[in-house]
């Protein structure tokens, strides 16, 4: 009886959540929460532009803010379920939706300023005029 060589890889030497098999440790990873999660993960590493843009660090800052985004919605669901949300569970809500800002500011959330000053009316006009104008003569 000889003994054989086994394979021996990075991936097998190193933990399932650090090669990237698992998100967590010790759950279901095809539950719908788990899927949900995995979706946010790879919306969040979209914003970012890609998993190779991302440092470790943000890695996971970007698993921790999609967590924190699942519980919410979990936090949420159950308030619609109760008709409503107690003090103490409007106040876990509030830290967590608070968690969740600081971690998409530090992966650099940024505020947009829009315009929201209402058109010229005789501009509209002017271009839905001129709009017509085209499509008759074409």
């Amino acid at each position: 009886m000889g003994r054989y060589k086994r394979d021996v890889t990075l991936s097998k030497l190193r933990s399932a959540i650090t090669n990237g098999s698992q998100l967590l440790a010790g759950c279901d990873h095809r539950s719908s929460r788990m899927r949900r999660l995995r979706d946010l993960i790879g919306a969040h590493l979209a914003d970012l532009g890609g998993r190779d843009l991302v440092s470790e660090a943000e890695f996971c800052l970007v698993r921790r803010a999609a967590l924190l985004t699942l519980e919410l919605e979990l936090l949420e669901s159950r308030f619609e379920e109760n008709d409503g949300a107690k003090a103490a569970e409007l106040e876990c809500y509030q830290r967590v939706a608070s968690s969740l800002r600081r971690l998409l500011e530090s992966l650099g959330l940024k505020r947009r300023a829009r315009d929201v000053t209402p058109p010229n009316p005789l501009d509209y006009a002017r271009d839905y005029a001129r709009r017509k104008a085209e499509e008759a003569a074409a």
